[in-house]
């Protein structure tokens, strides 16, 4: 069965199609997610004041914001393998609301560590938002789509550092308590999440011919069962050396990423004496590259495809991560303001393209399981945060010298993507699938692809 009508370019501003209705509606939603997940982040020098948190208890509780998130994001693949990605993400933003606008309610250490575990739920909203641009665009342009979605979903980081200060000036301008106003700031974002879970359910469908329920009534798309489990699916995708691979490297890229959105405007307060809201200005600089920076690093790898099939995928992502890393050791060192920005902005860049390469070879790797190694590498950059946490909680490292060893740690990684490899059959093959999807383009029509079932939706 063929996946029929798959878009063979991206009209950004054409919503009368469901493959750009889905493009445009998992972009916002990503983009609520972090908006929440991050939501307290520029307020925690108030949250610090409040409850009297050491370093040590704002490292563990960075960390459990991002570790829930492994598990959820290796549950979530299966979960829109079976139901689909219209169903996952409208029940994902509802559930995920609720922790979000009640943290204001911590009243102690326990009690905020609990909420940013639960918090840390919603950031499995990435696997869904790669799961549905994927079924909806051909192999032409699917790095792009996916590239573009995520990091204008990732944006949601950079905005919340500018905006969640802003957030609390207005309501201290009723309640005029910071220990109030923190709190009641909160419930902006879950506000968002809730209602966008119910614009999702209402605007999107799950493939370009329909939503999953129908297309099995029509006999169009396999049940969800045996060979085709969500199951078998995880198993397929866990045994491929080349996922766990782009697992560890997307650790070096978004779990960096991750990791920055947490201490990037207490690192700016502390060290560079600034207030608050300036702070938060300067580090919403790393979240607002992703306006255009993850997807350069989706439009260069599929450019890197037309000239040199999946091998220029593979090297493209070499480049970028290993570029990370050097930007990430020169940020480390600059104690001057103004260089620090520059270096700032200058990391974020790499970063975000190497996330962007990363998704350009995930719908490349196992496509009957792809759901399933979208969801192991997508836990990947989670995983790679938790490490990372581990530095920044430590008494014994400054926050410099823990940038300083995660820099190192990305360089390393880098090297790992060079041992990815494909066979002559599967290039060829992909080669002939990519030359159909340029023709489709070419003579302005959608294409179809591939085997249509949820475990070869590309995720």
């Amino acid at each position: 069965m063929d996946i029929k009508n798959k878009a063979t370019r991206i009209s950004l501003f054409n919503f009368s199609t469901p493959q750009m209705r889905a493009f445009h509606m998992t972009w916002f939603a990503f983009f609520s997610c972090f908006f929440g997940w991050f939501g307290i982040a520029p307020l925690m020098v108030l949250v610090r004041d409040d409850l009297g948190l050491t370093k040590t208890q704002i490292g563990n509780t960075i960390i459990a914001s991002v570790a829930i998130t492994i598990l959820v994001r290796l549950l979530i693949g299966p979960i829109a393998h079976r139901f689909g990605p219209r169903k996952a993400y409208t029940g994902l933003l509802m559930l995920g609301s609720i922790p979000v606008m009640c943290i204001g309610l911590a009243e102690s250490y326990e009690s905020f560590l609990l909420f940013r575990l639960a918090i840390g739920a919603i950031g499995a909203s990435f696997v869904i938002t790669q799961y549905h641009t994927s079924l909806m665009f051909a192999p032409n342009c699917v790095g792009t789509a996916n590239a573009t979605t995520a990091g204008w979903g990732n944006l949601g980081g950079g905005v919340t550092q500018l905006v969640m200060p802003l957030v609390l000036a207005a309501v201290m301008m009723l309640v005029a308590d910071s220990t109030l106003g923190w709190r009641v700031a909160m419930v902006i974002p879950g506000v968002i999440l809730f209602l966008t879970g119910i614009a999702y359910w209402f605007i999107t469908q799950d493939t370009p011919n329909g939503n999953f329920s129908d297309l099995r009534a029509r006999g169009e798309l396999e049940e969800a069962k045996g060979s085709n489990s969500a199951s078998a699916s995880f198993l397929s995708a866990a045994k491929d050396y080349r996922v766990w691979i782009l697992f560890l490297t997307y650790g070096a890229c978004f779990g960096v990423e991750l990791t920055i959105n947490n201490v990037a405007a207490m690192y700016f307060f502390d060290n560079f004496e600034l207030d608050l809201a300036t702070a938060g200005l300067i580090a919403s600089l790393f979240g607002l590259m992703n306006l255009f920076a993850r997807t350069l690093g989706g439009y260069f790898s599929d450019i890197f495809a037309r000239r040199n099939g999946l091998n220029g995928r593979v090297q493209f992502y070499f480049t970028v991560l290993f570029i990370e890393g050097i930007a990430l050791l020169v940020f480390s060192s600059m104690n001057t303001l103004g260089l620090a920005i520059v270096t700032l902005v200058t990391f974020s860049l790499f970063v975000q393209m190497s996330e962007g390469a990363n998704f350009g070879l995930v719908p490349f790797i196992n496509k009957k399981s792809l759901g399933a190694v979208a969801g192991i590498v997508g836990a990947g950059g989670n995983a790679g945060a938790v490490a990372a946490g581990f530095l920044f909680r430590s008494e014994a490292l400054t926050t410099q010298e823990a940038f300083f060893y995660l820099g190192s740690a990305v360089i390393v990684a880098s090297f790992f993507v060079l041992t990815i490899r494909f066979s002559a059959e599967k290039l060829k093959e992909e080669d002939e699938a990519l030359q159909a999807a340029l023709a489709s383009r070419n003579a302005d029509e959608p294409v179809a692809v591939g085997d249509l079932t949820p475990a070869a939706a590309k995720a």
